[in-house]
């Protein structure tokens, strides 16, 4: 399997809000993957902490599969 993480982090926030955004969905989604067959097709939209979507997450067959 192949696993695919894709977040925008918006460009005008500080880089210490960044990266404490970008741990807090890692975290947050690491959790949750247990929830998941994490077979090709399984996916989620991502929410930063205002609840805005700000990418997704999607598991695909794995090259040469």
């Amino acid at each position: 399997m192949k696993f695919l993480l894709e977040v925008t982090v918006d460009d005008a926030l500080p880089a210490e809000d960044k990266a404490r955004e970008l741990g807090r969905i890692l975290r947050y989604w690491g959790g949750n993957l247990h929830h998941y067959a994490l077979v090709p097709g399984d996916g989620s939209p991502i929410h930063d902490s205002a609840y805005q979507e700000v990418g997704h997450w999607r598991v695909t067959e794995a090259p040469g599969a």
